[in-house]
């Protein structure tokens, strides 16, 4: 009898005999904590994080080391070459399997005329207005207070920053309560994201034993933009391409020059403008090939509950591009996209001139059925057939007087796209967990539109991925006044205690 309550006393000291907190437990661990929770997160935005400097980035590191050594969790710098990855790991007694989950703790640059703040790395607490103006609320309100669409502005307070906190409070919340997963637990931190994530694929092959696991959980990313709980089981892959068209050796006058000089800014219109339809359609031979979708999978598209006359009015578009039937549809298409174009100059600094060059850069999102190296070459194939020659470098005086129009492309591949069935065991399992937290499915997501460096975890350790968004849609992700609303942030910690407590299949 007595050997039966030591026993006893060590599954409960565990965790591993602890009931499987329903919805109300949930709940009340979320209320419980998430203050302590928001301080953790006003603490981990605090610190700059552009990868672009790397004494920046050190400092997240050690705070992230220093807080799971804290938890008694075990830290790993996986060296790269440049800035290193972050693995720490929670193994549990007896545990079979082991879930990997990713954050990235760097963020994009800040230009901080664009905020409507003084400093967008502290934090700031904002409630919006009738008129739709945000205004400042102190801190300290939120001891007494709280509004669920009250937020805090900051950079990467969704992205992704505020899902990492959301973790570390959940697992907190847990601890305290005497629940543990019945797997083990690593996770990787990514401190590139926002640079493409550049040392990231050769790293995962490198280190693939360590990083070795049944399934990966990717905490990124926002919910769907009706706020709802949100899976998603896949996203999109992000290549590059780079194109610049030649006039002049130099700049010329307008007047002296012009009716004779071709314009290298009109060679680029043109140029793009041969690549697609009036719809948005890529016409280039071959693009889409090997994308069709089933009924059950346009099933799947006409389930998610978007409201595309509300995305169309708050992105204020009185039409869309005709590439898919709907959105969801659309985003399972391969993009090309220019994301910038530049020639001579405009504004204060005009000058009437034919310019020397013209820059664009576009970038290709991919999906699991699109292969970059094949798009490249259909791209160059389309540029050849509109009279261009095609060089890796500026032109020589020789290839100048020889090719009447020369364009100058270069190429690069981030990372590539994935996709999990949904009808996978994994994405059973998370279901289940997210049920029980809110008592209704989430909404299911086939693929995102958006990019993050998953498939090469996915392709190197051979295991499914998903990703569990958290984050409100409308959260400035990348742009000035980013921000995380509080409702989210609550219900964030919810999900991953959910997930967490949940029995592994």
């Amino acid at each position: 009898m007595k050997r039966f309550f030591i026993l006893l006393a060590f599954l409960l000291s565990t965790g591993l005999f602890a009931q499987t907190p329903d919805r109300t437990k949930l709940e009340a661990l979320t209320e419980k904590h998430w203050q302590s929770g928001l301080r953790l997160l006003n603490e981990i935005v605090a610190m700059p994080n552009d990868a672009v400097f790397p004494e920046q980035i050190e400092v997240n590191i050690k705070w992230c080391e220093q807080v799971f050594a804290a938890r008694g969790w075990t830290q790993e710098r996986l060296e790269t070459g440049g800035i290193p990855l972050l693995l720490v790991e929670k193994k549990q007694p007896n545990a079979k399997k082991t879930a990997l989950f990713y954050f990235h703790v760097d963020g994009q640059a800040v230009d901080i005329s664009k905020w409507d703040q003084p400093n967008a790395y502290e934090p700031v607490l904002k409630a919006q207005t009738a008129s739709g103006t945000w205004e400042v609320l102190p801190m300290e309100k939120l001891r007494t207070e709280y509004n669920p669409d009250w937020r805090v502005f900051g950079r990467s307070t969704s992205d992704d920053k505020g899902p990492l906190a959301m973790l570390i409070t959940a697992w907190d919340a847990l601890t305290e309560a005497g629940i543990s997963p019945d797997y083990s637990v690593k996770i990787i931190l990514d401190f590139e994201e926002e640079q493409g994530s550049p040392r990231l694929p050769a790293a995962v092959i490198q280190y693939k034993d360590k990083l070795a696991a049944d399934l990966m959980l990717i905490m990124d990313g926002p919910r769907h933009t009706s706020n709802l709980p949100t899976l998603s089981y896949g996203a999109r892959g992000i290549s590059e391409l780079f194109l610049t068209t030649y006039g002049p050796k130099l700049p010329q006058h307008s007047g002296h020059y012009g009716n004779y000089a071709p314009n290298p800014a009109l060679l680029m219109s043109q140029l793009l403008a041969s690549m697609k339809d009036e719809n948005g359609r890529v016409v280039i031979p071959g693009f889409y090939d090997g994308i069709t979708f089933t009924d059950a999978e346009r099933k799947i598209f006409a389930a998610v509950p978007d409201n595309e006359t509300a995305v169309k009015k708050r992105l204020g578009l009185g039409r869309t591009d005709q590439v898919g039937q709907s959105y969801q549809e659309s985003i399972n298409y391969p993009s090309l996209n220019i994301r910038g174009m530049s020639a001579g100059y405009t504004g204060a600094q005009a000058t009437t001139i034919i310019p020397a060059t013209a820059v664009a850069e576009l970038d290709m999102r991919l999906v699991p059925e699109s292969d970059p190296v094949r798009l490249f070459g259909l791209i160059k194939d389309h540029i050849r057939k509109q009279g261009f020659h095609i060089v890796e470098k500026d032109p020589t005086d020789e290839e100048r007087m020889t090719y009447p129009k020369i364009v100058k492309v270069n190429t690069s591949i981030s990372y590539q796209a994935f996709r999990t069935p949904m009808d996978s065991p994994t994405g059973a399992w998370l279901r289940k967990a997210m049920n029980r937290a809110f008592g209704q499915d989430p909404v299911q997501i086939r693929i995102s539109g958006g990019s993050i460096p998953i498939s090469p975890f996915v392709d190197a350790l051979g295991i499914p991925a998903v990703t569990i968004p958290t984050v409100n849609a409308d959260n400035n992700q990348h742009s000035p006044n980013e921000n995380l609303r509080l409702g989210n942030y609550k219900e964030g910690i919810l999900t991953i205690m959910s997930v967490l407590s949940e029995k592994m299949y």
